[in-house]
This record gives C-alpha cells, structure tokens and sequence, in this order.
C-alpha cells in the first residue's frame, strides 16, 4: 500500500501542519470525554495505525477509539489523506526531538545516532514506510529532522552540495532496509505461517527441484558454506537480522568516505555555529 500526501486543499493543509501547537485543551476531567481538537484526532488516529497497521486506519475507526462518529471528526481534519499527512509529520516529532537534544561530542558519533535512531523510528510506527516519498509532507518536524543532521555535517565542514546527497544517501539507506525489517516482522502474522517453517520448507524444496544448485551458482554456494547466511540471532527474523547487518555496514561505509573526504582539521566540530554562512 503506497500513500501519497498533497491531494487535498494545500493551503488548509499546510496550514493545519504549520499550526501553532502551544495552546492546547487541558486534559478532561476523570469521566469525562476529552474535548475533540486537531491534536487529539492526529495522536489517536496515529494509535490506530500502530496497532492495527495503515489498512486499519478511517476516521469510523479513529472516531470510536475517542467515543464519537466519524462525522464529529470533520470539524478538525478535511479528509483521511489530510489525517494522514498529520498523522506522519506529527510521529517525526519523536526522532526530531530526540535528534535536537543529542549531544553527541563529534559528526561521525552525531550521525551515527541519527541514523540508528530513524532506524528504530520506523520500527515503532512501520506505516509511515507506506507514505511515498515522491509527494513529501513537507511538515515541521522532517524539516526540523533535516536540520538536525544539515547541522552536524555542515558543522564537519561539508558543503552544501554534500551535505544534501549524504543527506538522501543516509535516509534513503535506512528506509531501504528497515522496510524489509517491517515486513520481516509482519510476515508471520500475515501469512500465518511461522518464520522458520516457510525457511526449511522451501530450502529443502530447493535441494529438489535444483540438484545442480551448487554448479549454478558456486559464489553463493561458498559463502553459505562459510556461513553468510546463517541467522545467529534466533529471536530475530532472518531477513530482518540481515537487513540491519546491510544497514549498519553500508551506514559505516558512508561515514568512512565522509571522514576520508574531511580534512583532519574539520573532523572535530559536532554542529554548525549558527552564524556560519554556508558556501
């Protein structure tokens, strides 16, 4: 399921991401319903989709988790597509707030992090994965997310130019992987067919449908001979051990060209001073 943001009114849109966030209604009294506004359509809605999966999400389903119609919900969201562009911008806040306050004493260990952290993000909610990339939200918080590592790399001294492709390179690489990861984890309770059983059975079917496997494909042969596939870690699924091997090598070969490019003097900085103009 691919979701694409911006097929409503952009400026009510942009508007209700862009919102002020401060004034709140106070939290209602024990008892009692709390008092519908946008945030608390967005974080439900955000609920739904965590546990039961984007499929899941409509505004029937969001409006019986607060008690109210889906009528109700109208008031403060235009359409389900607009809900969604909310619900994504708003669960970035996590990485973003985490991202502002880290205090990670050089780039190298600073980025690192903020890809672990997107990493993990994306484990918690997995149906942001299903929001396209080719229509951005265009929110605060990926921006601010953006910041966050423009910040540290401009900081290392990287230009512009760099800092946007390392940029595209480190989430595009993260997101890569971690939907298999996703999928990985979903796929049992899909199909109702256990991890290891699908394994074992289509292994050994292999062995009988291709007897000449190891002529065909002799490379691949050795290296699971020599154990390249092999899941040591027996509570994890094993595409999904595989795609975070995938993603921490390609993440350290990332980091080492960016620290074979820097030179010694600018590998120290962790953050851009804000009064640096970049050139």
């Amino acid at each position: 399921m691919v979701v694409y943001a911006g097929q409503g009114d952009a400026r009510r849109a942009m508007t209700l991401l862009w919102r002020d966030r401060r004034d709140r209604p106070e939290p209602a009294a024990p008892g009692r319903r709390p008092e519908l506004s946008v945030d608390l359509v967005v974080e439900t809605a955000v609920s739904v989709a965590d546990t039961d999966g984007m499929e899941a999400l409509s505004m029937r389903a969001v409006g019986e988790r607060l008690g109210r119609t889906a009528m109700s919900l109208y008031t403060y969201v235009a359409s389900k597509n607009e809900l969604v562009e909310l619900m994504y911008d708003h669960a970035f806040g996590e990485p973003a707030d985490a991202a502002e306050a880290d205090d990670s004493p050089d780039w190298r260990t600073a980025t690192e992090a903020w890809a672990h952290r997107l990493w993990d993000f994306y484990l918690r909610h997995p149906w942001t994965l299903e929001v396209s990339l080719a229509r951005p939200v265009l929110g605060p918080n990926e921006y601010r997310l953006l910041e966050s590592l423009a910040g540290v790399l401009h900081g290392a001294g990287l230009s512009p130019a760099r800092i946007r492709n390392t940029y595209g390179t480190l989430h595009n690489l993260v997101r890569g992987q971690v939907q298999t990861a996703a999928e990985a984890r979903r796929a049992e309770a899909v199909t109702g067919v256990p991890e290891d059983e699908w394994w074992y059975e289509r292994s050994a079917l292999l062995e009988e449908v291709a007897p000449d496997f190891t002529t065909r494909f002799p490379v691949l042969s050795a290296m699971a001979e020599a154990g390249a596939f092999v899941n040591e870690t027996e509570d994890e699924p094993y595409l999904e051990q595989e795609a975070r091997e995938t993603f921490r090598s390609g993440l350290a070969s990332v980091l080492d060209s960016l620290e074979a490019h820097l030179s010694p003097g600018d590998r120290g900085p962790r953050r851009a001073d804000p009064d640096t103009t970049l050139t």
